[in-house]
């Protein structure tokens, strides 16, 4: 329950995770919700278990009542910055330590960031950080639009990662395919 051991966004995505039958009991024990409430919700869920009814709300409540709503919508975003649809901008407006506490658990390759002043080439990069283990593969990725810096989809094979990149100074979200992603740390 402690925030410095588990950190609310960890929190939510925990009671977010469960299976659906633990959903089932876990909002009937720990939660306040009124019993016609949960039928209802079991009913929802039992329809279109795919939308997760259950454990959103299971997670909204709990997370709620152990740390706060404002903590709720902070792991609501997260969350929505890496498994939705959201973009740069809900990305860039994380300060570093919301970034770090979104960012765990992702694997993180570090780089020089003096490089940066000059440009480093995208798929040079992507290669020597070992996110493709080749540049015709990093390049082949590039080509057919499946990488993404920051949350904004990259065009062509030309680009070059430049200090405009940075988030909180440094860092940037590499995103291969839809699921992988990486964080690069500049130091």
């Amino acid at each position: 329950l402690d925030r410095e051991k588990t950190s609310p966004y960890q929190f939510y995505q925990y009671w977010l995770n469960v299976t659906d039958d633990d959903a089932r009991n876990l909002i009937r024990i720990f939660t306040f919700l009124p019993v016609d409430e949960i039928g209802a919700l079991v009913t929802i869920h039992e329809e279109a278990p795919h939308l997760r009814v259950l454990q959103k709300r299971l997670a909204e409540e709990i997370t709620t009542m152990v740390h706060s709503r404002e903590d709720l919508e902070f792991a609501q975003q997260a969350s929505n910055i890496l498994f939705g649809k959201d973009t740069t901008e809900a990305l860039v407006s994380l300060n570093e330590k919301q970034l770090l506490e979104v960012m765990e658990g992702v694997p993180q390759v570090t780089f020089n960031k003096q490089s940066l002043r000059e440009g480093v080439d995208l798929v040079q990069f992507l290669a020597d950080t070992g996110i493709f283990t080749t540049k015709g593969e990093a390049k082949k990725m590039l080509q057919s639009g499946g990488i993404s810096i920051n949350k904004a989809k990259t065009e062509g094979t030309e680009i070059v990662l430049n200090e405009g990149y940075l988030l909180n100074d440094k860092y940037t979200l590499i995103q291969k395919g839809k699921k992988n992603y990486y964080l690069a740390v500049f130091e």
